[in-house]
């Protein structure tokens, strides 16, 4: 193995037994390169680009209570390429970061603090977060783009070697939120926003080369946080749920969740390069839904899935230590329920007609990022753990049949979402590979894994050792050799 440690970054965090500062999600502070690492299996020779992951680590002591996902981004980037494998870590380099670098202390406070506890105006729908950058990641036009989840400015990077290249140029003045969403067919970058100012959201489409091609709002009655968008040939789907913050708190400036169940949900389908007179609004059941998987049209309708929580309002963690009953029951996928869900649109009639695919709790699902927006067969969930924000295993669901195949990560082993990593020349839906990170706590490590997506039961075919064991994370996203070197003008 060849190891090179680049940076180490010195933290003011005190120690203590926050959930999320320890076990799988214990901050990480040094930045390596990598390469001839230990292999266990065989790493395939028919698969080239890029896995990124996201993750998001404390470096000062902060301001209040902590949430995890006030933690900075740093970009895992694991490239494949002719059966090798090379490793690469970075912290995204935001203004936020660098500012509590040269401070060194927190200066912004987080999700679970009110806003005047920060010394600085921050970004956000909350108006005085830090930009994290830790939420999502995806590539776009060659480069990756960093995105934190309640709408800030989005940070671009090399995907391979994490150089930094600053801030979005084209981004709004209402920022990007996660996630956007990337059409391979046309290369075209979809994204929204939110604020607590009217229209309340906002959607856009950036074209290939990188530049802002679309802009409009989409009116909403309040504020709202919408967290995902999905998208197909034609249209974009994007979502008002009633779970948003209480609005009689929010005249005191304070930004506490609550559940709406006597509100419908509501989804506006809107036409690519549509405005907002051009929406054809849905109704559906009460819930909250976190992720979609895909979505696609077939006849008069469009078709999307993604995973309805039974229990959009989970009460408290029992188990959770004083002061963080709350954030660690909204963090529960064991108490909010997701279940794999189907919402029929039809554009003709404006019904809507509902499907529950799957009675499993699932979420952070992905699928071959080829079928993107056309119809499709196969989802690849994370299993979540029952009561701590981490995931067991993986779960393949055939949508024709029913039928699935699962692989556990074994004992004290966590993942987070896979992503889908097409075969060179990839001839059908699930020829290719699903990798991941996974974090093993019995063995103080993390292994790069890729399980080969039709065998999906005879878990990873090879295992790549990397050097330090890494904070969980949430999302992930994996780049075709041909998506690095796209066109980035």
């Amino acid at each position: 193995m060849t190891i090179e440690l680049v940076n180490e970054f010195t933290p003011t965090l005190k120690e203590s037994d926050h959930p999320y500062l320890n076990g799988a999600w214990t901050p990480n502070y040094k930045e390596f390169n990598a390469d001839n690492m230990e292999v266990i299996g065989t790493i395939p020779t028919d698969v080239s680009g890029v896995y990124l992951r996201n993750t998001e680590n404390q470096i000062h002591e902060p301001i209040g209570r902590f949430h995890p996902f006030d933690g900075d981004g740093m970009i895992h980037s694991v490239n494949v390429k002719e059966g090798k494998v090379s490793y690469r870590n970075r912290f995204v380099r935001t203004k936020a970061f660098q500012a509590e670098q040269e401070s060194n202390q927190s200066l912004w406070a987080g999700l679970m603090e009110h806003p005047s506890k920060s010394t600085r105006p921050g970004w956000g729908a909350q108006e005085a977060l830090k930009d994290s950058s830790s939420t999502d990641v995806v590539v776009h036009a060659g480069k990756a783009l960093s995105t934190f989840y309640q709408s800030a400015e989005g940070y671009r990077l090399d995907p391979v070697t994490l150089e930094q290249h600053g801030t979005e140029g084209w981004v709004p003045i209402d920022g990007i939120s996660a996630h956007p969403k990337v059409d391979l067919a046309t290369g075209e970058l979809l994204f929204f926003n939110y604020s607590k100012h009217a229209p309340y959201m906002h959607y856009g489409v950036v074209d290939s080369d990188n530049k802002l091609k679309h802009y409009t709002p989409i009116p909403l009655p309040g504020p709202r946080l919408p967290h995902d968008m999905a998208f197909t040939k034609n249209y974009s789907i994007l979502n008002d749920m009633p779970l948003f913050w209480s609005e009689e708190l929010l005249e005191r400036d304070m930004h506490v969740v609550d559940f709406h169940p006597e509100m419908r949900s509501r989804f506006a389908i809107i036409p690519r390069y549509g405005n907002s007179e051009d929406i054809q609004w849905f109704e559906a059941d009460p819930t909250y839904v976190l992720h979609w998987t895909n979505a696609y049209e077939e006849g008069d309708e469009v078709v999307l899935d993604g995973y309805y929580q039974e229990c959009p309002k989970p009460g408290r963690h029992e188990s959770a230590p004083p002061g963080l009953e709350r954030m660690m029951a909204y963090l529960s996928q064991g108490l909010m329920k997701p279940r794999l869900h189907r919402w029929r649109f039809n554009l003709k009639t404006g019904q809507t007609v509902e499907q529950r695919l799957d009675d499993r709790t699932l979420e952070f699902g992905t699928i071959n990022p080829l079928y993107n927006g056309i119809k499709y067969r196969y989802i690849y969930n994370a299993i979540p753990t029952p009561d701590y924000f981490t995931f067991d295993g993986l779960l393949k669901y055939d949508l024709d049949t029913g039928e699935t195949q699962e692989y556990r990560f074994g004992d004290q082993r966590f993942g987070s979402e896979a992503s889908f990593a097409p075969r060179t020349n990839c001839q059908h839906e699930d020829d290719g590979y699903l990798v991941s990170i996974v974090t093993d706590l019995k063995e103080n490590r993390s292994e790069f894994i890729m399980v080969d997506a039709a065998k999906v039961d005879d878990g990873p075919v090879c295992r790549v050792i990397l050097p330090h064991r890494i904070c969980s994370g949430v999302h992930a996203t994996w780049a075709s050799a041909n998506e690095l070197h796209a066109s980035d003008n």
